[in-house]
């Protein structure tokens, strides 16, 4: 892995723990990349022609978005095309500079960019010069369908820690164990997956007990 010489400040909150991300920036940054394929999807079904007029085109919901007349600079921006072609675009360049000796990036919608993005996220964080472009862009995405949709942001749901064996020693990941709702449960340090049953009754039996657990 390429690590930068100094740990420059994360611009979120000028912390200079580890490199160009704070932990709870990337975090942020993983939260909104895991949100937008839902958003921009929704975008599209908050926005429909008119049916008086064709080609006009009117938000669903009362509360939320743009009112007729029509802000055109809203449709030509806040739409699932862009939203993927930024985000495939700053795919291409994390694997341009982490992989240079690759190819281009193979085809994928807006959902699978997030997720490769994700998943890069520990190596963006401490060594892409970039990561608070990202960072920025990103959240100003997941703002800007919000201003169409009206939603407010899901909160991620705190499961536990994680409890896999990361090597021979019994090292066992303790990384905390968060998901949207609905989203399946996976570790983000590790990359353990709890899919089933079986694996969330381990879960749950070996999470660490506190003291008036044990009471």
């Amino acid at each position: 892995m390429n690590t930068p010489q100094t740990a420059p400040s994360c611009t979120g909150c000028d912390s200079t723990a580890h490199g160009y991300l704070c932990h709870r920036h990337q975090e942020q940054l993983a939260t909104h990349l895991t949100e937008l394929p839902a958003l921009y999807a929704e975008v599209g079904d908050c926005l429909v022609p008119r049916r008086s007029g064709w080609g006009d085109i009117i938000a669903t919901r009362g509360a939320a978005g743009p009112r007729s007349p029509v802000n055109e600079d809203v449709i030509d921006t806040v739409n699932y095309g862009r939203a993927a072609e930024v985000i495939r675009l700053w795919r291409t360049d994390v694997r341009r500079l982490r992989w240079p000796h690759r190819d281009a990036p193979p085809p994928g919608d807006l959902g699978a960019d997030c997720h490769w993005l994700t998943r890069q996220l520990d190596w963006i964080s401490v060594a892409y010069p970039a990561a608070p472009d990202l960072a920025r862009e990103v959240r100003e995405l997941n703002l800007a369908a919000r201003s169409v949709t009206g939603d407010p942001p899901p909160r991620r749901q705190h499961i536990g820690v994680c409890v896999a064996v990361t090597d021979d020693a019994g090292t066992v990941c303790g990384a905390a164990l968060t998901r949207l709702p609905g989203e399946p449960l996976s570790c983000r340090r590790c990359g353990t997956a709890y899919r089933t049953e079986a694996d969330l009754l381990l879960l749950h039996h070996h999470q660490p007990r506190t003291t008036t657990d044990r009471t």
